[in-house]
């Protein structure tokens, strides 16, 4: 935690949470072009804030494309401040909202709308094994993920109450195991809508001990579709990590805290 209070602790670095959280997904040069600031300045305090897993880095082409990411701030939450009460909560508010309520533009655009980054003491294999498996999905994810994994192929979201009804549906884009897999992400209700399919990909980097996984949602519909996923993948992701490091996913499903507490 050391590298991330060291990072907020920059009111300039804050600035430049602050200009991702209104319009995330930015260049450098659209970074200092809104902040008025010197290239080399600029990138010395991202470099900051990506060592502190605070700031994303996705690459498009010749472009680096910034992102905020919120892992470690809900790491600090879960340490420190969910056992606080209301007035304690308000008071470090500032904080909360820069780095859980990463909203990004309503506009339309083309590169990733949500990204998140986690990072798994695991091999790539077994990432790759509990993202592509319909049992352990069903573990931590509260619905079966079905399919044979081949580019071109259909998956299934299905719940796992014995109804066999199927809430999310979409096609396999790319499977490159066991680094990539990049599937479309639809309502089954939706599943005829004339407009594009939300795309989700999953990457999947090992170092050593441990991996990278980086999830990128793009083509949302709307900020409603935003929010939703904003929720839902931080919520999967840590029910997966705690999976694949401890044999068990966590006592209550994660995403249950948002329905109990609206």
């Amino acid at each position: 935690m050391d590298s991330v209070f060291k990072a907020l602790a920059d009111p300039t670095r804050r600035l430049l949470l602050d200009r991702l959280r209104e319009h995330n997904g930015q260049t450098l040069s659209e970074l200092c072009e809104r902040l008025d600031m010197a290239r080399q300045s600029a990138t010395q305090h991202l470099d900051l804030l990506e060592r502190a897993n605070l700031v994303t880095v996705v690459r498009r082409g010749r472009e680096r494309l910034h992102y905020l990411n919120p892992a470690p701030i809900h790491e600090i939450e879960e340490r420190w401040i969910s056992g606080f009460d209301k007035p304690r909560l308000q008071a470090i508010s500032a904080i909360k909202n820069q780095a859980e309520e990463y909203a990004m533009t309503s506009e339309p655009t083309s590169v990733p709308t949500y990204v998140y980054v986690t990072y798994i003491r695991a091999n790539a294999e077994q990432v790759w094994h509990a993202l592509t498996d319909a049992d352990l999905t069903a573990r931590y994810w509260g619905h079966a993920n079905v399919s044979d994994w081949q580019q071109g192929s259909t998956w299934e979201h299905r719940r796992t109450d014995g109804s066999g009804a199927v809430d999310v549906v979409g096609r396999v884009i790319k499977a490159e195991p066991p680094t990539r897999l990049v599937i479309t992400f639809d309502d089954a209700s939706d599943a005829e809508s004339p407009r594009e399919s939300s795309v989700v990909t999953f990457l999947v980097e090992p170092h050593h001990d441990i991996v990278r996984l980086t999830v990128t949602h793009e083509n949302l519909a709307n900020p409603e579709m935003l929010s939703e996923v904003s929720r839902g993948w931080p919520a999967v992701l840590a029910n997966l990590k705690s999976l694949l490091e401890t044999g068990e996913v966590l006592p209550q499903a994660p995403w249950e805290m948002y329905s109990a507490h609206d």
